[in-house]
């Protein structure tokens, strides 16, 4: 009977990811292996269910009519294993988690080194990223990013307190060039901008008015994908940038940075750790939501 089970989960993951390396690696076997299984499933049932071509992998029509009978009862077997696994284990294995580059206090250091050093067992994955894309497709256990992008199907724990968006000059650039006194005045000034990537704008700077939402396109001096970067740059007197108030901290608190425009940047949701729903969380999973929840920054 065990045969007849064999090869199910590697056509599960197969269907998800429509790759035959990317299900290897979630599995944890070589892009082989999965070809080997999934053509010993297809020789057992006597019908292709996965279409190959050089270029795509997609399920046949019998691949999609097996998938929807297998795939609400493997994810049963699955979490029953997990589950009985569970009453006599500590957790183990590997979260991989997309966070934002800005989720300074995420990133940071201490929030996961404590936890790392409350479950040593467990390995974390953490990829910086600021593309927005599904995280169950990509591979992700959890992701990290600010409440106003999350999915409505997401589960989340806040992760920091709220945030505000500030500009910031350095005192050598305030010498040379009086502070804009509103944020349309931007467009005179020396800016240091950000852009996830080079075939994508640079990101506008949004701002508030009498409870009304604008945003100013200025014409950056200077782009790039890095925060630390564009703090650098502005330490060194090139330039305004802008971004998270809680990036430029401890830059303000030495001196090096001065805040600018504070009164047309209203806080707004902070960032929060997310995750699909599911009937039951892993283990390894549900220990890193209760570590976060225990050790949420207060809301400010």
């Amino acid at each position: 009977m065990m045969d007849d089970f064999e090869g199910i989960s590697v056509f599960l993951a197969i269907a998800e990811a429509r790759n035959f390396r990317i299900a290897g690696e979630r599995l944890g076997v070589t892009r082989s292996a999965v070809s080997q299984a999934l053509q010993r499933l297809e020789d057992r049932v006597g019908v292709a269910l996965v279409q190959r071509t050089t270029r795509s992998v997609r399920l046949t029509e019998a691949g999609e009519r097996f998938h929807d009978m297998v795939g609400g009862s493997a994810r049963q077997i699955a979490e029953a294993i997990e589950a009985v696994r569970e009453v006599q284990s500590r957790p183990s294995g590997l979260i991989r988690i997309a966070a934002s580059s800005i989720a300074e206090r995420f990133i940071s250091g201490p929030l996961l080194a404590g936890f790392m050093q409350a479950y040593p067992g467990l390995n974390l994955d953490v990829t910086i990223t600021d593309e927005e894309f599904d995280i169950v497709e990509a591979g992700f256990d959890m992701g990290v990013r600010l409440g106003e992008v999350l999915e409505q199907d997401m589960m989340a724990v806040p992760v920091s307190a709220m945030q505000r968006h500030c500009a910031v000059a350095s005192p050598d650039y305030l010498a040379r060039r009086d502070a804009p006194h509103h944020p349309r005045e931007l467009i005179d000034h020396a800016c240091i901008g950000w852009r996830p990537r080079p075939d994508v704008a640079p990101y506008k700077w949004e701002f508030t008015e009498n409870g009304r939402d604008f945003e100013v396109t200025v014409n950056p001096a200077l782009t790039t994908n890095d925060m630390n970067m564009m703090i650098r740059m502005a330490c060194a007197g090139a330039g305004i940038t802008f971004g998270m108030v809680e990036t430029f901290e401890r830059y303000v608190a030495d001196g090096r940075l001065i805040p600018l425009l504070e009164e047309f940047c209203p806080p707004f949701d902070g960032f929060y750790l997310y995750y699909p729903k599911r009937h039951r969380q892993p283990l390894k999973l549900k220990v890193l939501i209760d570590y976060v929840r225990s050790h949420r920054q207060p809301a400010g």
